[in-house]
């Protein structure tokens, strides 16, 4: 028997009641027809059909028809699902709590992000003492015309902010500059920028900014992101005279990322072939801004390693890199003197490796704070500017940290932890006694005692030890009855760690038990854990994640009936590949925001960018990769596919929706049995960076809802 807190005991109830008479999914469905067209292309001798081509034209008449009808087919679902408004009404109780972001200093004033529990947005908040009461600095709630806020950024003297607002929750995203003083925004507006926030220049009388050309109206979504560059603008100036500072017309894919040193002298820029990061491989230059006409200096050439900034000390400018260290070191550079030989290493490469996709090392009080990762949860040093071990700052469990963020003169910093049953609590760090203390902690609806979580390492195929982490109900019985969640990423070297979502605490309650595998392609162990699922050897990644089903399956966590996976984006790719591998292994399938078509998804948006880690179907042995596993191009029919929900944004503009509405179409014409396959289109909703609370609760009710109906479940509690 389960052990189960009263609140269980209570949503067992009325999850049985809902669940009660629920037919298995699928039967009576009747898909909109998507006419099959007679595209066929030829990639290096070998025919490939591309029979949903015209889906790609995302506001053609005949596009819209078929969405619409989508949409209808779906709402249908949910209206004959009586579990998913008992679940929309329970997700909003866990999401109506405090949550504080961490806080962020400029001229002696702090910045936080807020949300009472009754917002749909966070607002920004602003106090020089954070013991006394706040003032509304940004509410995105009543921004006209209406927008998602993606970021803050607050000019060094505190007295101006720029806000990132995208419309739709797409990555296109223009920043508006608000008087703080005034609580006005003033006339100047940044457009048509993706990804990287501007800098305010160290006067506050403008700022440097990445951005691309306007795109052809109607073309926003399907655009390629090509032609950015560096650019400042002079405040109270037309944006038609911003000065450009960086840009190669030679190489059109290459993007920029500005950033500044602390003494405003030096515009220090990182640039990707496609956004950068992505590849984890970085060109680098240097601006002096003390001269009468500033000229880039390109200090790394070639794309041999990642070099992300991390702040200036003392003339020097230092940076996270790879090279000859796939775990990351830290180096010193001299601006004035740049060249290689002077480079200093700073903190050598360590065992663990650390994070390259969020910024994992910070210079605050003169002294280094590294953020690695120990067996996929976060660990957290510090260094002096000469490298001298200063001390781990604990925290208070296996989980996740974020933040440290600060200037070099600055004596604090706060962080956030966080764990899957842990709501992210923010604390203040004094870099002078190193002490931790408690500046915020939410209180969710929920008990966490009733829960647990469970590290285990299970082996991959070619005998790996993969990590995995396990949240459940205390008292959990492995007896292969319980609906098990497996999610995945791996790609991109970014690592997959410990997360807290309110929604995932439904799950739990409902009797669920969630999993996260730390398969290879992601960040956790380093580059080297990266490179084995690049290219040609993706189907590593794929592998792992297999291996991980199997070997819940094995150790009678769960079956094969109610085992369910969910990944989004690459992670949506992930599980798009293993459902057209292994359909026979899982009872449902959440595919959200995937990449699917592999033959095409260079040529969309952000594509081009992803070929580091997919390779490019204009390599021939690369293509005969892409094409074995692309999801949409594995497809099979007559075969009998587990129930499965895509789902996919209509302003998503780095995953092009067209990737969904073709591997729905291919699937619903292809499903042999009676599990349901839907497509879920959600209006004004984007890549999902950037949801808002209410898009969050019909998201995670529509996709439990799905799960619940379709794995069986009886109820919590049993």
């Amino acid at each position: 028997m389960l052990q189960r807190s009263r609140r269980a005991v209570w949503l067992g109830g009325w999850l049985s009641a809902a669940l009660a008479g629920a037919a298995l999914a699928g039967v009576g469905l009747t898909y909109p027809i998507a006419p099959r067209g007679d595209v066929v292309d030829d990639y290096h001798g070998t025919a490939v059909a591309d029979p949903y081509r015209w889906l790609e034209e995302l506001d053609s008449p005949a596009t819209r028809r078929w969405v619409e009808a989508q949409a209808k087919l779906t709402r249908a679902y949910w209206s004959a699902t009586p579990l998913h408004a008992r679940l929309r009404k329970r997700l909003a109780a866990l999401y109506d709590f405090e949550a504080f972001g961490v806080p962020f200093r400029e001229g002696g004033r702090y910045f936080y992000t807020f949300n009472s529990g009754r917002r749909d947005q966070a607002v920004l908040e602003t106090t020089e003492d954070l013991g006394e009461r706040a003032a509304l600095a940004v509410d995105p709630n009543a921004l006209t015309p209406a927008g998602i806020v993606t970021g803050y950024v607050a000019s060094r003297d505190g007295r101006l902010l720029a806000y990132g607002v995208s419309p739709g929750g797409s990555d296109w995203t223009e920043w508006r500059i608000r008087d703080l003083a005034t609580g006005h925004d003033l006339p100047d507006v940044l457009r048509f920028t993706k990804y990287y926030a501007p800098v305010f220049a160290h006067d506050g009388r403008g700022l440097y900014y990445s951005a691309f050309p306007a795109p052809r109206p109607g073309a926003e979504l399907s655009s390629r992101d090509l032609d950015d560059a560096v650019y400042y603008h002079a405040l109270g100036t037309p944006a038609a005279a911003d000065r450009r500072l960086l840009y190669d017309p030679g190489h059109p894919d290459w993007q920029y990322q500005p950033h500044l040193s602390d003494d405003g002298r030096w515009l220090i820029v990182t640039s990707g072939e496609g956004e950068v990061g992505d590849k984890g491989r970085e060109n680098l230059y240097l601006l002096d801004l003390a001269a009468a006409a500033p000229a880039a200096v390109q200090v790394v050439q070639g794309f041999e390693a990642a070099y992300n900034y991390v702040g200036s000390d003392g003339g020097r400018l230092y940076f996270l890199t790879t090279l000859g260290a796939p775990n990351g070191r830290v180096i010193a550079i001299d601006p004035a003197a740049p060249a290689r030989a002077d480079w200093r290493t700073a903190i050598p490469e360590g065992p663990d490796a650390i994070d390259l996709t969020t910024p994992s090392v910070t210079l605050v009080d003169h002294q280094l704070i590294v953020r690695s990762i120990h067996d996929a949860h976060s660990r957290v040093m510090r260094y002096g500017l000469d490298g001298a071990p200063r001390g781990e700052i604990v925290l208070p469990g296996p989980g996740t940290a974020s933040g440290f963020g600060g200037h070099a003169d600055d004596r604090e910093t706060f962080y956030s932890f966080r764990d899957l049953i842990t709501p992210p609590t923010v604390l203040r760090y004094d870099l002078e006694s190193g002490r931790s203390t408690t500046w915020r902690a939410p209180h969710v609806a929920f008990d966490p005692a009733a829960f647990e979580e469970e590290q285990v390492f299970y082996p991959a195929r070619d005998g790996t030890h993969i990590p995995m982490l396990l949240a459940y109900r205390k008292g959990l019985r492995l007896d292969a009855d319980n609906p098990l969640l497996l999610y995945g990423y791996g790609g991109f070297g970014i690592p997959n760690l410990p997360r807290f979502d309110a929604a995932l605490i439904a799950w739990l309650e409902m009797g669920g038990v969630y999993a996260v595998a730390n398969i290879r392609g992601g960040g956790e162990y380093g580059e080297a854990w990266h490179t084995q699922a690049i290219r040609t050897h993706r189907q590593v990644a794929f592998d792992d994640f297999i291996a991980a089903g199997e070997w819940l399956i094995a150790h009678r966590y769960t079956s094969r009936p109610r085992l369910a996976i969910h990944g989004a984006s690459n992670g949506g790719l992930l599980v798009g590949a293993c459902l057209t591998q292994r359909p026979d292994l899982y009872g449902a399938v959440i595919a959200q925001v995937g990449v699917m078509d592999m033959l095409r998804f260079d040529k969309f948006g952000q594509g081009a960018g992803w070929e580091g880690d997919f390779g490019s179907p204009d390599d021939s042995q690369e293509f005969k990769a892409l094409y074995a596993y692309s999801p949409l191009h594995n497809v099979r029919a007559g075969v009998r596919y587990p129930a499965t929900l895509v789902i996919t944004g209509d302003h998503d503009t780095r995953v092009m929706p067209m990737h969904s509405f073709k591997f729905a179409a291919a699937l619903q014409s292809a499903q042999a049995g009676p599990e349901p396959v839907l497509l879920d289109v959600e209006l004004d909703s984007g890549h999902g960076g950037s949801q808002t609370v209410y898009r969050a609760i019909g998201l995670h009710a529509d996709m439990y809802a799905f799960l619940a109906r379709n794995l069986a479940m009886r109820g919590a509690g049993r």
